[in-house]
């Protein structure tokens, strides 16, 4: 994994690798280095086995403002075929992190506008402190959420989206809790203990009985109907408990001590 990014800063520690947005002076709004470099580092991150869970945070007073004026100044520019291709590449930003084989989780806080809710609503977990304002703001513009819509309405539903990206309102934590945007909201002062625990928690699952467990969410959402989950589901079980994983974790259990994993 390249260690130096122009928008990004990582680290890794304890098999946690932490990704933060680092460009604070403009609250972490994304351009297309950013799409780039985030769609490059979950996309390496994906391959590494030393890493485990995977926190998406923003450097400074805010999680990220959304689109960078500057970079939107130039996109007002734009011809359809350059558009089209530099909102492809947002699209598939979006999808490397909700593809991510290890465990995401998003730290929020400050402010999450715009696309910025793409960022977070593609990770397996996202918290906030309640302090933290969102908004689908694209409609005052007169544009539309789209590369981060598929994200936003499994997270949301339907009739939630509808209400957050018609009106465009801004919110807080703890509405965006209501709405299911995030997982959970916290008073500032807590949310620190809380990515500890959840870390902990993730910590203590096989990592690759995560993964699968990734694929498995994956393909009965988005691929396969009911009755081909019948055969598809039986399968997983079946090659998962034979797994060399499985087989640990089910001596473990068996013999009440902890799993490898977990030592």
């Amino acid at each position: 994994m390249k260690l130096k990014y122009t928008t990004l800063e990582t680290e890794i520690t304890n098999q946690t690798a932490t990704v933060w947005l680092n460009r604070p002076q403009i609250h972490n709004a994304f351009n297309e280095v950013m799409i780039s470099e985030v769609l490059e580092i979950f996309t390496e991150i994906g391959k590494m086995d030393d890493i485990r869970i995977v926190l998406l945070r923003g450097r400074g007073k805010s999680f990220c403002a959304g689109a960078d004026l500057n970079w939107m100044r130039d996109v007002v520019k734009y011809s359809y075929e350059q558009n089209y291709k530099e909102s492809l590449q947002l699209s598939e930003c979006f999808y490397a992190i909700y593809n991510c084989p290890k465990p995401t989780i998003a730290v929020v806080h400050g402010a999450a506008i715009g696309g910025a809710n793409g960022l977070l609503a593609a990770c397996d977990i996202a918290i906030c402190d309640d302090e933290t304002v969102f908004s689908l703001s694209e409609v005052k513009i007169g544009i539309v959420p789209a590369c981060i819509s598929p994200y936003v309405i499994k997270r949301v539903g339907e009739y939630g989206a509808r209400e957050l990206m018609l009106t465009g309102k801004r919110i807080k934590g703890k509405e965006a809790e209501h709405f299911r945007l995030v997982n959970k909201s916290l008073p500032a002062d807590a949310l620190e203990s809380h990515v500890n625990e959840l870390i902990a928690l993730l910590m203590s699952s096989g990592p690759k009985a995560m993964a699968h467990c990734k694929n498995l969410i994956d393909e009965v959402c988005n691929k396969i109907d009911l009755e081909e989950a019948l055969s598809f589901t039986a399968r997983i079980i079946a090659e998962i408990r034979a797994s060399e994983e499985g087989q640990e974790g089910m001596a473990a259990f068996l013999e009440k001590r902890k799993a490898r994993w977990n030592l």
